[in-house]
């Protein structure tokens, strides 16, 4: 299968890995992804730093599986909220390892930040490209993932891909949000079930 028109990937990978079946997911253009998900998923940004603007807090990374091959690093991970360890983001991320700088890519390697905050600490310029946004239904796996939502629980995410000024592909990405709502004026909040 071609990749480029796969909605899971790289995630499907760490679902095949897993022996598990992929979720149901569907492609949407950007007007159809609802509020509050929109403004964290429809735009040109990383999606460290809108986190960390939306929830007021810094992210931290969780690597749940990995594995390197030919140079591509491959990783299923969630991004949480580093003062209550609350998920904000399941997904997967294929890292391009021979496009960055060796300091850079000791960080990568090492599992602690999430590739958002290793660019802006090394100051490497790079373009954010969302391909596809999507709608998922939680299955076991994301449920158990994000700490909560039932399966079948309608999420959205997006396919992203990160490139370098020489149009270098960097990383493609797989972001998937949990149920959120919006917190009246204390912004945005995980759903509970």
């Amino acid at each position: 299968m071609d990749h480029r028109a796969d909605l899971l990937y790289p995630l499907r990978e760490c679902y095949d890995r897993m022996g598990a079946p992929p979720p149901a997911i569907f492609r949407l253009d950007g007007e159809e992804v609802p509020q509050p998900y929109r403004r964290l998923l429809v735009h040109e940004q990383d999606m460290t730093p809108t986190l960390e603007a939306a929830f007021g807090q810094p992210i931290q990374l969780r690597v749940m599986q990995h594995w390197i091959s030919g140079g591509l690093l491959t990783r299923q991970v969630l991004l949480l909220l580093e003062q209550e360890g609350i998920p904000v983001v399941f997904g997967a991320i294929r890292i391009h390892l021979d496009a960055f700088p060796e300091p850079a890519r000791e960080e990568i390697l090492q599992g602690r930040r999430p590739l958002g905050a290793i660019l802006h600490r090394h100051r490497l310029e790079h373009q954010s490209r969302p391909r596809a946004f999507i709608r998922v239904e939680a299955d076991g796996p994301i449920s158990r993932a994000l700490q909560g939502p039932s399966p079948g629980t309608l999420l959205y995410g997006r396919l992203n891909l990160l490139r370098g000024l020489q149009k270098e592909t960097l990383a493609e990405i797989l972001e998937i949000l949990p149920a959120l709502q919006e917190g009246g004026g204390q912004g945005l909040r995980i759903q509970s079930n």
